[in-house]
């Protein structure tokens, strides 16, 4: 019963990691991996380095990013960090 009652401050730590921590994070690669994966030509977004750009193409892994000057880069899928309204 002793060696329990050394536990109980062990584990109420952990769960408090989960929730405050753990828990959040998860929810948030959750939002955006379905915004990655909901990206479509057209999308006004921004890249994780500031880049503004409109979506020219897209496919599995990459998009083709276009400059307001007609500029065009190619970017990972996964470095689109949010989708703006212009």
């Amino acid at each position: 019963m002793e060696q329990f009652a050394t536990l109980i401050p062990l584990i109420a730590m952990f769960v408090i990691f989960y929730f405050l921590l753990i828990r959040p994070q998860q929810k948030r690669q959750k939002q955006v991996r379905q915004m990655q994966s909901e990206l479509k030509k057209g999308d006004t977004v921004v890249t994780i380095g500031g880049f503004h750009g409109v979506i020219h193409a897209i496919d599995e892994n990459t998009v083709v990013l276009q400059a307001g000057d007609g500029t065009k880069l190619t970017y990972d899928r996964s470095a689109i960090r949010e989708v703006t309204t212009v």
